[in-house]
């Protein structure tokens, strides 16, 4: 047996007893190259900072309080814009997937302003609004807004028909067809849109932020490149990636298979 073969079965029962920590083990080969190049001088440190520097530099951001704060606005705005987008795009889903004329009409309009992408809206944003918060919100729940819709759209035209026949031989009216069959039918879905939304929203909030912002980690990390702090953009990009896959991977993920375990009524 190979020594890959040894390490990988390590990994293996590692990853069975300790998933959260096994999760950041494939991150350690990459740290490690990382710290090689830095050593190599293969780019001036100025450049690229070590994962000592750029570790110095989030305790001292930390330690002020400024990461934390900035955070706090980051995830503030996402809330915001996602419980808005979900506000209007599921009911609008359900519309759309009940009423076929409503579906011939609205589909083409769906596509045409999903294809036009959230920082196309900036410039004439920014004429509307100014730079604030209401521009920043627009542009999530924008983001948001298409792949929950679509998604909703899919998942309640998916639904088995055999299913409504049989709501409808015993007595069940059509509200409660709506809420006990149609709805859990196109759960799996829904919740596939928003985790698709709130990644796509993520993006585009801290790209608004590096337009539009005051504050936030996408304003940290802009405000850092005018301040020549390369480790303060690394800090934050690596902020980014870990707080995305901690959100997606633990909590946005078990609620889809759990979903699509407990309400999977759609047609595969």
């Amino acid at each position: 047996m190979s020594a890959l073969h040894v390490i990988w079965g390590y990994y293996v029962r590692f990853n069975a007893r300790w998933p959260a920590l096994a999760a950041f083990i494939p991150f350690v080969p990459l740290v490690l190259a990382w710290t090689v190049v830095v050593r190599l001088e293969l780019f001036p440190p100025v450049f690229l900072p070590g994962p000592g520097d750029v570790a110095r530099k989030a305790w001292e951001l930390l330690y002020k309080g400024i990461l934390t704060d900035y955070l706090a606005d980051s995830l503030g705005r996402l809330a915001v814009g996602a419980a808005v987008g979900m506000a209007i795009a599921i009911p609008l889903g359900v519309f759309v997937g009940l009423n076929r004329k409503a579906y011939e009409f609205s589909w083409p309009i769906l596509l045409f302003f999903q294809a036009i992408g959230d920082i196309a809206w900036l410039p004439i944003l920014l004429v509307w609004f100014g730079f604030g918060l209401t521009t920043m919100t627009f542009v999530i729940v924008y983001t948001v807004l298409f792949p929950v819709v679509l998604n909703t759209v899919l998942g309640i035209r998916s639904a088995k028909p055999d299913l409504h026949r049989a709501a409808q031989s015993l007595g069940a009216s059509r509200s409660r067809i709506l809420f006990e069959v149609t709805l859990p039918g196109a759960l799996p879905n829904i919740i596939t849109g928003l985790r698709n939304g709130l990644g796509y929203g993520w993006r585009a909030l801290i790209a608004a932020e590096i337009i539009v912002g005051t504050s936030g980690i996408g304003f940290l990390m802009f405000d850092a490149r005018r301040a020549g702090s390369v480790e303060e953009i690394v800090v934050g990009m690596i902020l980014l990636g870990v707080l995305w896959y901690i959100v997606d991977s633990w909590v946005l993920a078990p609620i889809e298979r759990a979903t699509g375990q407990r309400w999977g009524l759609v047609t595969k």
